[in-house]
């Protein structure tokens, strides 16, 4: 299994909109905090999450959550 990359050491902070969405878990996205496929091969696998209602949230940017896709403050905590 590859390693996780840091996309960024802050959170995604976004307005979504209610539907199904793929949380980057690898890092390797071009289109972040969201999945683009650039997984593939790592053995590391996306977050399906849904939204019922347009709402404010923090995603992970660090990949190192224990809460995934929402970021828990783990970035504060990196080398």
């Amino acid at each position: 299994m590859a390693d996780v990359l840091i996309a960024q050491r802050s959170p995604y902070v976004l307005e979504l909109e209610p539907g199904t969405y793929w949380w980057c878990a690898c890092g390797r996205s071009k289109n972040q905090p969201f999945c683009d496929g650039s997984h593939k091969g790592t053995g590391i696998t996306p977050v399906k999450f849904e939204i019922t209602e347009k709402r404010k949230v923090a995603l992970c940017g660090c990949k190192h959550t224990q809460t995934p896709p929402y970021c828990d403050g783990t970035h504060k905590t990196l080398p």
